[in-house]
């Protein structure tokens, strides 16, 4: 079976030939998440992997395989979406999002992760624009500090740095915050 990285080569050769289909399955839940973090609403997130991979479609004839990888390219464009998002919008948080309990969980647990979710988006909103979109890219998107640098300018050390700082941060206001 095939890795990411075969499925960026087979892309990379010749993007006449592109299987599309492959390279949205491999990134569809990588760009969720990232919008996901960012956001902190699904419907949103939905919206905005939507316009990403429409973007990437439309722009495919552009992708150069000399200035980095798809991925890399990939939420390049991402990044702009997430820009243009906030420029047009204010960002706010789902007060009423509905939540659906199967009968086998007990609906004490499912408020309190409900609860926790809610409390750690809240935090999130709270960061600078800069530190949201680095938790947004590490953790939601799971990219590697490296690919982070390349995205945003940032040297690895820097970026480890800022996210280990901005960790302890949250950490500490999940504990000590009602």
């Amino acid at each position: 079976m095939g890795t990411q990285s075969d499925t960026f080569s087979r892309f990379a050769k010749s993007t006449r030939t592109l299987d599309f289909a492959s390279v949205y399955q491999a990134e569809l839940p990588r760009v969720y998440n990232f919008f996901r973090y960012h956001v902190g609403d699904d419907q949103i997130a939905e919206d905005l992997t939507a316009e990403t991979f429409e973007k990437a479609w439309r722009n495919r004839e552009r992708y150069r395989e000399d200035l980095g990888s798809f991925s890399t390219w990939l939420f390049t464009l991402a990044r702009r979406v997430a820009i243009d998002y906030y420029r047009k919008r204010r960002p706010t948080l789902p007060l009423d999002e509905k939540v659906v309990i199967s009968d086998s969980e007990k609906i004490e647990d499912t408020a309190q992760e409900h609860a926790e979710f809610a409390h750690l988006a809240m935090l999130l909103a709270r960061l600078a624009e800069r530190e949201r979109e680095l938790v947004a890219l590490k953790y939601g998107a799971g990219l590697t500090n490296r690919a982070i640098a390349r995205l945003t300018g940032l040297s690895e050390s820097n970026i480890s740095t800022i996210l280990h700082r901005i960790t302890l941060q949250l950490r500490a206001q999940l504990e000590n915050e009602p």
